[in-house]
């Protein structure tokens, strides 16, 4: 089952990087090349250092699950957005653009498909 969702990834207000899900167990980050090549600008998170290799992983990266709400929040935004509750990267490309704590936003990218 193939399901392609991308979003940029920004640290306050600059593109870091994008972040992809290309099926329920597979994710990747990569950094965008201006971010990389800027020596002033850090990592966007110490489990996910600055290279120029692509980060994959079978699950979210943690980092990103962990801009999720819990509980009772998560549920009434899953409710709100008509979003199945295990659709993790779902969840964080309609609420972290704009409902964040911290530096880092995700925004969706549009396919042709959308």
């Amino acid at each position: 089952m193939k399901i392609v969702r991308k979003a940029n990834v920004y640290h306050n207000g600059i593109l870091a990087g994008t972040l992809t899900q290309n099926n329920p167990e597979d994710y990747v980050f990569c950094y965008d090349e201006k971010w990389f090549a800027d020596e002033n600008l850090p990592a966007i998170s110490l489990t996910l250092p600055k290279t120029k290799k692509e980060y994959k992983s079978a699950i979210l990266f943690p980092f990103f699950f962990n801009m999720l709400s819990e509980g009772v929040n998560r549920k009434l935004q899953c409710r709100q957005f008509k979003i199945d509750e295990k659709d993790y990267f779902g969840l964080l490309l309609a609420i972290a653009s704009h409902d964040t704590i911290g530096a880092i936003t995700i925004v969706p990218i549009k396919t042709d498909k959308e």
